[in-house]
């Protein structure tokens, strides 16, 4: 079984795990069962856009419009980031 997103992949934040505002230090946080990840802002601008109805495709477009940058390179981004979030259990996809 490989991690990796395929294009129609759905990504969703499973049941336990959440993105929540940080109001002592700042920031956002990936809320998981006994854990908080800090996030920057390229980890809070990638998890904005998964909602469970987006595909992954469509959250690479988004992305490179935004940001005005090739889909190309965000999507091997976007992938890392978020293969390395299911290796742990903290992101699901749908097919």
């Amino acid at each position: 079984m490989t991690l990796a997103l395929a294009p129609s992949d759905r990504p969703y934040l499973p049941r336990g795990v959440r993105m929540i505002a940080d109001n002592v230090r700042g920031g956002t946080v990936l809320l998981c069962p006994e854990k908080a990840i800090a996030l920057d802002a390229i980890g809070e601008a990638i998890l904005s856009r998964v909602d469970g109805s987006a595909s992954f495709k469509e959250i690479v477009a988004g992305l490179a419009a935004a940001y005005d940058a090739p889909a190309e390179q965000i999507s091997g981004d976007v992938q890392r980031f978020l293969a390395g979030l299911r290796t742990r259990m903290y992101l699901a996809v749908h097919p």
